[in-house]
């Protein structure tokens, strides 16, 4: 089985109130999961949309799937396939030597990924991308929640 997941996530201020959707296609259907926490930051909404939707993926039909997962943020996409090699062998540390921030949450999602093969994709936020602009729009319905 091919599962294509689109995944988007912000907050207004940063931090501030946000939220985080995700768009799987599975056999032709398309399944809205969306969340929001009342204080966050953007990159721990487009972090908790990849996890959320991985998830959702994992319970309802196992890891023994295609997995292509798109993304408009650099920072999941890069942080998964490239950077987390080096945060992993330098315990937790950035190449500034900084902690790295989001950790449980980059944790969470590397044991996860772990399970699968993913191929990731990025696409660029607000440029038309039908499933990208669905999440787009949960985020907003989302965030919308806490004013």
């Amino acid at each position: 089985m091919n599962i294509i997941i689109y995944t988007d996530g912000g907050c207004t201020g940063n931090p501030g109130p946000g939220g985080w959707g995700s768009v799987l296609l599975v056999d032709g259907k398309e399944i809205l999961l969306s969340g929001g926490d009342e204080s966050t930051t953007n990159n721990k909404m487009e972090l908790t949309a990849v996890i959320k939707a991985l998830e959702y993926i994992g319970a309802e039909f196992g890891f023994k799937n295609n997995l292509s997962i798109y993304t408009d943020s650099q920072y999941v996409k890069n942080g998964i396939t490239s950077w987390i090699i080096n945060w992993e062998k330098n315990g937790w540390k950035t190449a500034a030597k900084k902690p790295v921030k989001n950790k449980e949450l980059w944790i969470e999602l590397r044991t996860l990924t772990k399970m699968t093969e993913i191929k990731w994709f990025w696409v660029k936020g607000h440029s038309g991308d039908k499933y990208n602009e669905i999440c787009d729009s949960l985020v907003a319905e989302e965030r919308a929640k806490f004013f």
